[in-house]
């Protein structure tokens, strides 16, 4: 079992515009061209921050009308959120706040021998990282940049630095990056 910070990100390392869009990303590829197919099937429960949450509120007429659901995770989530925010009628949520180990421990026990997935956003995997509770970093770099936004991962990780698993192309429009991060614990943060 592995806690795992799974995303998408543009070439100049923003996972969303500044007013959190993802609309950059959509046109370069399908989904089930990529490894998230075969990611999700061994996921036991997710983390989310609120910003990423509410993404999916937003969306949640065209999630509905794509896939016939308005939440499309089996999954439990737990949302890290200081705000109250509204609960999708069916989804398994849990509104959380604070420090990420308890709620890490949780997950754990949920998730049984399936991993960790840590959504999104970057701080919030960030957290995770400080708490040394990111086991591995797996990006899909799209072939756009965005010039500001939200960032990937807003942390120093220099020392020791992360450890490139392996590259795989998708498509024209990606690269993924898989990413073990070093040791297990906070020591690379700076």
């Amino acid at each position: 079992m592995k806690t795992i910070y799974y995303t998408a990100t543009s070439l100049d390392g923003f996972i969303a515009t500044e007013d959190d869009s993802l609309d950059w990303l959509f046109p370069l590829g399908d989904v089930n061209d990529t490894s998230y197919p075969a990611f999700i099937a061994g996921v036991g429960a997710l983390a989310m921050g609120s910003a990423t949450y509410e993404w999916i509120l937003r969306h949640a007429d065209e999630r509905a009308a794509e896939t016939g659901s308005l939440w499309t995770y089996t999954q439990p989530a737990w949302i890290f959120s200081r705000r109250a925010l509204p609960s999708i009628e069916g989804a398994n949520t849990r509104f959380v706040q604070g420090d990420v180990r308890p709620v890490h421990a949780e997950m754990r026990a949920v998730a049984g021998a399936k991993n960790i997935w840590i959504v999104g956003g970057g701080d919030l995997a960030g957290q995770f990282f400080d708490a040394g509770l990111l086991d591995e970093i797996i990006v899909q770099v799209g072939s756009v940049t965005l010039g500001k936004g939200k960032p990937l991962f807003p942390r120093r990780v220099t020392n020791p630095p992360l450890r490139l698993v392996s590259v795989q192309q998708l498509g024209t429009g990606f690269v993924e990056l898989r990413y073990q991060v070093r040791g297990g614990d906070a020591s690379g943060a700076a």
